[in-house]
């Protein structure tokens, strides 16, 4: 589990004395808290790995919009923070698919659902993201989709 994975690593970035890496650890496992104590209420409970996952994209997604920020406004020093954030953040994400494997994994789902316009790119983001959202950036997905669709 990837849970796991994350608690072991903050403990070895305590004995190892790495204070950035363990503050991100902190906040990565802070944010699953978060929406652990969200989802208490839920009626269906998500897959506990799937659930990790979301939450590390929307903290990577953050992240990157963090970046485009500051680096606009001349502010390298908290662009290049967010930046260490988001590699601490990313080795804990599964491997992700490559654009080619995306594309080829896009064309197989519009075939078989016999998608040919803009009007079926619902069902086609569903799809996808239901068979490999866990390995997949969904904005640039979709960006393939629509690309695929058009």
């Amino acid at each position: 589990m990837i849970r796991d994975t994350i608690k072991a690593a903050q403990i070895t970035a305590m004995k190892a004395g790495e204070k950035d890496r363990l503050a991100a650890v902190r906040l990565i496992l802070a944010k699953i808290k978060d929406r652990d104590i969200e989802l208490r209420t839920a009626s269906q409970q998500p897959d506990d790995d799937a659930m990790v996952v979301e939450v590390m994209q929307k903290m990577i997604k953050q992240r990157r919009e963090s970046i485009a920020l500051y680096e606009q406004g001349g502010r390298a020093e908290l662009a290049a923070v967010e930046a260490a954030e988001l590699a601490i953040i990313e080795d804990f994400l599964p491997a992700q698919l490559s654009d080619a494997e995306t594309t080829a994994a896009i064309e197989g789902i519009k075939a078989e659902l016999g998608a040919e316009s803009l009007k079926d790119m619902g069902r086609v983001m569903a799809t996808l993201k239901e068979r490999h959202g866990p390995q997949l950036d969904m904005s640039k997905a979709s960006a393939l989709v629509k690309a695929a669709l058009g």
